[in-house]
């Protein structure tokens, strides 16, 4: 039975023996010894241990693909199982990687992913887009905020880079910042119709030419109090425009500010996260790498000097490959659930920052609108001067304005996907 191969039948963890040796179905294995009790040893790809008897069928030599027994693994080469059930190969002496199988001719195998199908960008991994298909974006032709704010850009200034949501904050708070400079120039508009009032009441009061005697007299004593009101008029025009535009500039999103503060805390919090995911996975990469190394000198000096205490030593130095293995596994899974967490409140915030410009856009374009019509009650004569005001505030689109801000200020498109290993 030595030296023969078997097919498996079953997917097979490798938990159930110290020493298991993890498979999925229809994987070729080599039997190295065969056991009476039902637990065969066996090498698959570099990588040897036991597994069930039960879980495997012995194959005909005719039944065994050409490439395990004409090519196998070069010197230095293992073969591993990603999380997804996908076979990868690991170089032990300068760690590199790759998805295709390498054979035992010359060279270092082209297609390495580690450093040349994912990009580390701010600690979290972009794919290459010369290394995948073209990402669909989250919602086509609208230039959303969630597909365009991925990536970090420089600050102006010069002081290193700021990250896509900052720059979606910066925007909010510059809106928040205009919202009140309106609130200011409204602010002096009332001051100046409150003046005017005061100014035509009064001069309403002054008793020239009230000596006027007849119907000049009558037309004259009708003029001074059309004085008195417009002055009225334009009082309860200011009055207006102090409820109805300038408080409600003030009051809208009164915590605004804060509310920026806490999304920016949470997004930052979630990235500083992943800044530790990421270098626990380059740690414990490195500490698999070194484990496979070790595994490795002591098989070298097993086959020069046969002894029982470098055999335990081996046997030592498999289980803390095996368990090196096991914890680079974790830390992708926790690097890859932080990742989705990110990536959720990204798309999540992002959208919620967009709902809350258009809300932002729309309730000043209304109020403008409001002012507009006050305008218009105040003075029927000077229409003509409104005509513009109205005609661009009748165009406000909060859609068109977002394309054009998203065009000049979008820091990129590429979406994160998780670490394959």
């Amino acid at each position: 039975m030595s030296g023969s191969h078997c097919k498996s039948l079953y997917p097979f963890s490798g938990e159930q023996h110290q020493q298991g040796l993890s498979f999925e179905a229809g994987e070729i294995i080599k039997v190295v010894q065969a056991l009476p009790g039902g637990w065969w040893e066996g090498e698959k790809d570099g990588a040897r241990g036991w597994f069930p008897s039960s879980y495997v069928q012995v194959l005909e030599v005719s039944q065994i693909p050409v490439e395990d027994l004409k090519d196998p693994l070069p010197p230095h080469w293992k073969c591993y199982m990603s999380p997804q059930g996908r076979r990868y190969y690991v170089n032990t002496t300068n760690n590199e990687t790759t998805w295709e199988r390498p054979s035992s001719a010359p060279g270092t195998p082209k297609n390495s992913f580690r450093h040349k199908n994912s990009l580390p960008i701010n600690c979290v991994t972009f794919p290459s887009p010369a290394c995948m298909p073209e990402q669909q974006l989250l919602k086509p032709s609208e230039w959303s905020y969630c597909d365009y704010f991925w990536a970090d850009k420089k600050d102006p200034q010069g002081n290193g880079c700021i990250t896509g949501f900052e720059v979606l904050l910066q925007k909010q708070l510059k809106g928040k910042q205009m919202q009140k400079e309106m609130a200011e120039f409204i602010r002096e508009r009332i001051k100046i119709e409150e003046e005017y009032a005061k100014n035509l009441s009064k001069l309403s009061q002054i008793p020239l030419a009230s000596q006027e005697e007849g119907t000049l007299g009558e037309a004259w004593a009708q003029l001074k109090k059309s004085l008195a009101d417009e002055a009225e008029v334009h009082l309860k025009f200011s009055s207006k425009l102090q409820s109805e535009v300038e408080k409600p500039f003030l009051t809208f999103r009164e915590n605004f500010k804060k509310d920026m503060k806490r999304l920016d805390h949470h997004i930052a919090d979630l990235r500083k996260q992943m800044v530790g995911r990421y270098a626990a996975v380059e740690k414990a990469r490195k500490a698999l790498s070194d484990r496979q190394k070790e595994l490795e000198l002591k098989t070298q000096q097993l086959e020069i000097k046969l002894s029982n205490k470098i055999e335990e030593d081996i046997k030592k130095a498999r289980r803390k490959s095996t368990q090196a293995g096991d914890d680079l596994m974790r830390c992708v899974d926790l690097y890859n659930q932080s990742q989705s967490k990110w990536f959720e409140e990204m798309v999540t915030t992002s959208l919620e920052l967009e709902r809350l410009e258009v809300e932002r856009v729309e309730m000043i374009r209304q109020h403008l609108c409001q002012y507009t019509t006050l305008r218009h009650e105040t003075d029927m004569f000077n229409q003509s001067t409104m005509e513009p005001v109205d005609q661009l505030l009748q165009c406000v689109d909060p859609t068109k304005d977002r394309e054009t801000w998203v065009r000049e200020n979008k820091t990129g498109e590429i979406r994160p996907v998780d670490i394959e290993i």
